[in-house]
């Protein structure tokens, strides 16, 4: 009678808890957004399991990985979010998209466990996520504990709820590119030109509300087609995901940069008179003379022509105003110094 009655109430307790993990599956099966997606799954495990411990490990430079990090927006980075080495990552937790279960020598696994109360843990739980049939990181459950994930345990329901998690993963991970390309240059991935004109005109009504200078930059690379030419375009498109990321390196965080288009960028410099426009430039300027792109076996020298407007400026009324001086500058920059048109006309943008 008792070997029944234990029957009874482990089949009772397994069908609790695959009652558990149906509920959290329903609730991420319609989030669209990696930030809400990562939050709610690791706070509904712990909650619905009593799991002291839930974090995501993503392999670095995957394609989420690098989703993730373009979009700056996942509030769940830090203590719940660890980003692996791919070498590091297989080696502990392998390619095969079948839960491992830990009880012993968690240290060795020191390259997939969060940065705080690692040395609390004694046992844990490595669930894959899989996107288009390849691993790209984990879900990871940990416990003080440690039977509650010893390795002879059965890890049917982890192993389900690693494919439900990954097909989300890819559902979200569709979504989150098609926000990224509507404000977003897909192939510098800078703010694309609808983006940076709204942020500019945002920035000039603060400014005309609060008092303050507001300066922009307008840019084009020098000789861009004659890089093309020589070179081939996919030495150009490496020039201009070269001089993106420079420009984003060198400028400020409140500083804006975009993409306008073809080799022409845009710099939005809020709480800048013209004199520290100015000397940012010819800083970025000096940087790009001593810093050539490496591609391909190939040095290619980096010179970029600008002009620079501000609010302080009489007849500046826009954004539009505003950028158009600036363009202006830029046509003139380029006329002074005709070696740097290149094959190509100049003209401005605003006419």
């Amino acid at each position: 009678m008792n070997d029944i009655d234990e029957i009874f109430r482990q089949l009772r307790q397994n069908e609790n808890t695959a009652r558990k993990f149906y509920e959290v599956e329903t609730r991420i099966l319609s989030i669209l957004k990696y930030d809400d997606f990562f939050h709610i799954l690791l706070q509904e495990i712990q909650e619905k399991f009593d799991i002291p411990l839930a974090w995501i490990c993503m392999i670095d430079n995957s394609e989420v990985a690098n989703l993730i990090d373009s979009i700056e927006s996942c509030q769940t980075l830090g203590k719940h979010f660890t980003l692996v080495p791919r070498n590091a990552f297989v080696k502990l937790a392998g390619e095969s998209g079948v839960p491992i279960l830990i009880n012993r020598n968690i240290k060795s696994y020191a390259d997939l466990l969060p940065p705080s109360q690692t040395f609390l843990i004694r046992s844990m739980a490595i669930v894959p996520i899989m996107l288009y049939g390849q691993v790209v990181g984990s879900l990871n459950l940990a416990d003080f504990a440690p039977d509650r994930f010893a390795p002879d345990l059965d890890s049917t329901l982890l192993e389900r709820l690693g494919v439900k998690v990954s097909l989300c993963i890819a559902n979200v991970t569709a979504h989150e590119k098609l926000r990224f390309l509507a404000f977003h240059d897909p192939l510098t991935g800078l703010l694309n030109r609808r983006v940076i004109e709204a942020i500019l005109k945002r920035e000039f009504n603060r400014a005309q509300r609060y008092g303050g200078p507001l300066s922009v930059v307008f840019m084009d690379l020098d000789d861009f087609k004659g890089i093309n030419d020589r070179h081939g375009h996919d030495r150009g498109d490496d020039l201009l995901r070269y001089v993106a990321k420079s420009l984003s390196e060198l400028c400020r965080e409140i500083d804006v940069v975009g993409r306008f288009a073809g080799d022409e960028f845009i710099v939005v410099l809020p709480h800048t008179a013209i004199k520290s426009a100015e000397k940012l430039m010819r800083r970025i300027q000096k940087f790009c003379k001593k810093n050539p792109l490496q591609a391909a076996e190939l040095s290619i020298p980096v010179s970029l022509s600008y002009g620079v407007a501000c609010t302080e400026e009489s007849g500046i009324d826009d954004s539009t105003a505003l950028l158009k001086s600036a363009d202006k500058r830029l046509y003139a920059a380029k006329e002074k110094n005709p070696g740097k048109r290149g094959n190509g006309s100049v003209s401005p943008i605003f006419m």
